[in-house]
């Protein structure tokens, strides 16, 4: 083999590495950029969110606690929270859905906790945020249900403790009120409780239809270093 020949072939061999180079690196190029599209493409995810509200002093809405819990398990995003961090939690909402985060909202309440989620959802309305659902246990001398809320739901005693629920000016959407005083077992303080009230709201939660998810950048996205 002549030693022009062998050089020749080396050369041809140094191209195509140089050659094959370029197309790694332009293969590299194009799935960054596909990555990238992706990344600022991609839906944020969608969720449902439910805040519940306990009473006085906290100690007697334990049923609070049991629903997020049960709601948990199935991959609803739940926090029972004291009645009095009713101003705070709005104040989260609201800046979460201006950052473009899309959920379902449900408040629920039991006694004072139950006036503060109405409370919760009127300052929400000034915001222009919906609530999807509102639950309310045994609430008393409470506000009118606002405008923005889509459904609510409200057990009450009659005679006994609570009240029925009323719609504030511009309500449309779908208002029960439930009367549970036939059921003599449940009291107010057992109200949230009561195994019957909790299936019932996880019911009326697990059907809310999700929300359509609008497509959020992500950060920290970068391109591979040529």
């Amino acid at each position: 083999m002549s030693p022009d020949w062998v050089q020749n072939l080396q050369a041809v061999d140094m191209r195509g590495g140089c050659y094959q180079f370029r197309l790694r690196l332009g293969a590299r190029w194009v799935a960054a950029i596909a990555f990238s599209v992706l990344a600022w493409c991609s839906p944020a995810q969608a969720e449902t969110r439910v805040y519940l509200l306990r009473g006085w002093f906290g100690v007697f809405s334990t049923g609070m606690d049991e629903l997020a819990a049960d709601l948990k398990t199935k991959g609803i995003q739940a926090d029972a929270i004291g009645h009095l961090s009713w101003k705070s939690t709005v104040s989260k909402i609201v800046k979460d859905r201006a950052s473009g985060k899309a959920f379902a909202l449900v408040l629920v309440g039991h006694s004072q906790g139950a006036n503060n989620v109405i409370e919760m959802a009127q300052a929400l309305e000034t915001n222009k945020i919906a609530v999807d659902l509102l639950v309310t246990l045994a609430p008393m001398l409470q506000e009118p249900v606002p405008s923005n809320v889509v459904r609510a739901m409200n057990y009450y005693q009659n005679p006994g403790w609570g009240a029925p629920l009323v719609a504030g000016r511009g309500f449309h959407g779908k208002l029960s009120n439930i009367d549970v005083s036939s059921e003599l077992t449940i009291t107010h303080i057992n109200i949230d409780k009561s195994a019957r009230v909790q299936t019932e709201i996880v019911r009326a939660i697990l059907a809310i239809p999700q929300p359509k998810a609008s497509p959020q950048p992500r950060e920290n996205t970068q391109l591979p270093e040529r």
